[in-house]
């Protein structure tokens, strides 16, 4: 069994969907399970739908879904699927949908948000369902939510693998499905996944059908060791481990997220990162092996940084008492320390800038000496030497500066 998984951009039009067919027929086997992201920025138009709703703008939120709706339509009719049940199905969909966004309920803020945002997957697989049968590729339509069960913590659900283990054994045997990213059911209503919760959703399938190996397409040939928006010429990382996947995570690249990672490597299971654009190119494969983990060096760039130095009043010593006081701020605050650093009278951090951050120092201020400056970049390097050090300070002026054995971390500004 394999698993592939196609995010939104990959299906955001009529084209896209032919190509992922394309892609399904060349590169499938038999028995084949694929996840499907809602097309194109379905997700977001969905949230709109859902905020004009919560805020009492009903005929807004009906116009806003209207368009959502012929946004599918188009894409069906642009696929030349004509059958009674594809178009009747959509407008189905759609006189559910108003009727929910008109109910009292829809205060109720993460459960009425999981039932309406979740429409696009369904909605995208059952067009990709569509688009397959009319070209005469056997498959089969797969609700998701009656496979991955979960907690009743909507916006963030915990998967019961025990009873998701057994339900999607029970439901997949052999052939290719079509199914949904992102959502899973508490038994009782749909709950969505989280934060990259289709790449998750094609763990979850490939852990439980202990399948041979699992490809993410995405619109660019692989994992790249840096953000071409802040770092060029970029280059591929052909193979990395799954540990190091999740440090580079950790320190902020847009790779796979750890909660992905972590089901995959319990059972070794490979994930193939690779070009729906380019789709004969190799791509990133991520895997147990660590021996080609330096080989290429990583650069992680966090933009739009604070950095706060703290010291006690009476120049005291910073002690764990006070780390524990200062840590609650930031807790209380909601605000993440990206980097920190303490000496004797000085406890040193980079945080994203952010209403929450003004907030936070200002109450910070009542007890504390804070000084911060705004403006700044933190920079990763995984694998660093002293070449790739000087690359990035061209033009910068070193604030603070960490290194490990493998990780060099450099808090910097732009000069004048």
């Amino acid at each position: 069994m394999q698993v592939f998984k196609f995010g939104g951009a990959s299906v955001k039009d009529a084209e896209s969907v032919k190509n992922v067919g394309a892609i399904i027929q060349r590169f499938g086997e038999n028995n084949l399970v694929v996840v499907v992201s809602a097309m194109g920025k379905t997700t977001n138009a969905l949230e709109e739908v859902y905020q004009l709703a919560k805020q009492k703008e009903v005929n807004k939120a009906q116009l806003a879904l209207q368009k959502v709706v012929d946004f599918h339509k188009s894409v069906l009719s642009d696929l030349l699927i004509q059958s009674d049940e594809a178009l009747s199905w959509l407008e189905t969909e759609k006189t559910n949908l108003l009727e929910f966004i008109k109910q009292e309920q829809v205060n109720l803020d993460a459960f009425n948000y999981d039932q309406i945002v979740s429409r696009g997957e369904i909605w995208s697989t059952k067009i990709v369902h569509y688009y397959l049968t009319e070209q005469k590729i056997t498959n089969t339509w797969l609700d998701a939510s009656s496979c991955i069960r979960t907690n009743s913590a909507h916006k963030e659900g915990k998967v019961d693998w025990e009873i998701t283990e057994q339900a999607i054994q029970d439901r997949i045997k052999s052939g290719v499905y079509i199914t949904q990213g992102f959502i899973g059911s508490d038994g009782k209503s749909t709950v969505t996944l989280g934060r990259e919760g289709s790449d998750y959703s094609a763990a979850i399938f490939a852990y439980c059908l202990n399948a041979h190996n699992v490809t993410i397409w995405k619109d660019v040939p692989g994992l790249l060791n840096a953000d071409p928006k802040w770092f060029n010429p970029t280059e591929l990382i052909p193979k990395i481990s799954f540990k190091e996947a999740i440090e580079l995570s950790y320190y902020g690249a847009s790779v796979i997220h750890p909660k992905t990672i972590q089901p995959l490597q319990n059972k070794n299971i490979p994930l193939y990162v690779k070009s729906f654009l380019n789709p004969d190119k190799s791509g990133t494969i991520i895997q147990r092996d660590p021996y080609s983990d330096h080989l290429v060096p990583s650069f992680i760039f966090k933009m739009n940084q604070t950095l706060l130095s703290i010291t006690t009043r009476d120049f005291s010593f910073i002690v764990e008492e006070n780390l524990e006081e200062i840590f609650g701020y930031f807790h209380s605050f909601g605000v993440k320390i990206n980097l920190m650093q303490n000496s004797a009278i000085n406890f040193s951090v980079s945080i994203d800038t952010s209403p929450k951050a003004a907030a936070l120092i200002e109450s910070l201020q009542e007890k504390y000496q804070v000084l911060y400056n705004e403006g700044m970049e933190l920079v990763t390097i995984r694998h660093f030497d002293e070449t790739t050090i000087k690359r990035v300070m061209l033009n910068k002026e070193l604030y603070l500066e960490q290194k490990t054995r493998h990780t060099c971390r450099l808090l910097v500004k732009d000069l004048g």
